[in-house]
Order: C-alpha cells, then sequence, then structure tokens
C-alpha cells in the first residue's frame, strides 16, 4: 500500500476550550511524527491483501499476522476465489500463526464472498460506495466489527475514517482528552471532529499512535520519563 510522506496537521486555532483540545491533539501528532517518522501502513501488495491482514489481525499481533500472509502466498492463495475454494482445513493451516484460526478462516471465506458477490473482487468498485453505507455494509458480515472495518477503509480504500484500537484509547485517555467510559464511536467522533478531514493525517496519526503505544505507552509500567508525550498532561492510574 502507500507509504505515507509525513502528512501535515495545521497548528494555528484560536481561543476557547474545544481550541486547546484541538491544538492538543495536534501536538501530540506532530511530536510523534518528529521522533518516529512516517510509518508507511498498511503494508500489503494489494487491497485484497491489506483486508485480509485486517481480519486476521484481531486479537493477535503483527508478526503473526505477517506468518499467516506467508502461509496464504504459499498456497497461491490471496485471492478472494482462492480462499472460496481452499478447503477448510488447508485455509486453516494457513493462518494458523494468527490464532483463532477456525473462526478467522470462516471470516475471511465470508468476506471473499461478499466481496466477490457484491463487487466481482474489484477494489475499485467497492471504494466507489460511499463510505458510510459501505461501512455498515461490512459491519454486517461475519466477524467483522467497527477497527476491522474502518481500518478496511482507511487503508484499503483510502476513505477519510479514523481507526481507534486499544492504543488510541489508552493514549488519549490518559492524555484527559477522552474518558474511560467512552465507545468506538465516541472516540472515532472526537478525533474526527478535532483533526483536519484528510485521509493522509488519519492514517498517520493512527500509525503513530501505535507506535508510541508499543513502545511507552505500555498498558503496565508505562515509560512516561522516555515518552515523547511524557511531559504532557496526563494521568497514569
Amino acid at each position: 500500500m502507500h507509504r505515507t510522506q509525513g502528512a501535515r496537521v495545521p497548528t494555528h486555532t484560536r481561543g476557547g476550550g474545544q481550541a486547546r483540545t484541538r491544538a492538543s491533539l495536534r501536538a501530540m501528532y506532530h511530536r510523534l511524527f518528529r521522533v518516529f517518522g512516517p510509518q508507511g501502513w498498511w503494508p500489503a501488495q494489494s487491497p485484497f491483501e491489506m483486508m485480509v491482514g485486517a481480519i486476521l489481525t484481531q486479537a493477535t499481533n503483527w508478526r503473526n499476522v505477517e506468518r499467516a500472509i506467508e502461509g496464504l502466498q504459499r498456497a497461491d492463495s490471496l485471492h478472494p476465489r482462492s480462499v472460496l475454494t481452499m478447503r477448510g482445513g488447508d485455509l486453516e493451516r494457513a493462518i494458523r500463526s494468527a490464532g483463532y484460526f477456525r473462526q478467522k478462516a470462516k471470516r475471511l471465506k465470508v468476506f471473499s464472498r461478499w466481496y466477490l458477490g457484491r463487487f466481482a473482487g474489484s477494489p475499485r468498485r467497492m471504494f466507489r460506495t460511499p463510505w458510510r453505507a459501505l461501512r455498515q455494509e461490512l459491519l454486517a458480515l461475519h466477524g467483522i466489527g467497527p477497527e476491522t472495518a474502518d481500518s478496511m477503509l482507511l487503508y484499503a480504500g483510502a476513505q477519510p475514517v479514523f481507526v481507534v484500537d486499544a492504543y488510541t484509547r489508552r493514549v488519549f485517555r490518559r492524555h484527559r482528552l477522552i474518558s474511560a467510559r467512552a465507545t468506538y464511536e465516541e472516540v472515532q467522533r472526537f478525533a474526527m471532529g478535532q483533526l483536519p478531514p484528510r485521509t493522509s493525517v488519519y492514517n498517520e496519526f493512527h500509525a503513530l499512535l501505535v507506535a508510541v503505544g508499543k513502545r511507552f505507552c505500555h498498558r503496565r509500567n508505562p515509560a512516561c520519563g522516555h515518552c515523547p508525550l511524557g511531559d504532557l498532561p496526563h494521568t497514569v492510574r
């Protein structure tokens, strides 16, 4: 997929609480980008591979997904028709490293059947659909939740949708931007309301939040003293 070149987030805002929140969020973005640089998400050779990866990455780490993708490549099955024609056991073995391989094999078949039947396996046709309507179709498929659907929309379709994951919640919560009880949709609306509506910004910021979450903002024993955001107002509970 495309490598971003440092999407620019404007930092000029005007007075008021909302403006201060917007300035804080954008300052966070710029600081993370200076430290980590462009992340180049999502690594994939095709939109379909990216969408397969979005399903496989549920409840596992990326290295396990890479191994599962390699398994599908060895089986010459990174195409929706190939996924559908594979025996269930063969598909499960190919993606075993991703964990929950039986459930994920079923989800891949459901998604591939829908993708072929609805759009003839064409990403161009798929992402020609208005993204809000397409999102609802994706959410209606077995095993596809908001994070998976939004990842497909953003990274495979370049749609202006902000992806929320555990790292996003943790960083935003600790920096007092959202409440601990905020729902997925509330966090997403917050981010999309404060950031410029640019696919490149949503892409990069999500990846940067994952980077800082993995390296510093750990669920337990966060390394605030070394974190590039450590001197910004925050609370660790």
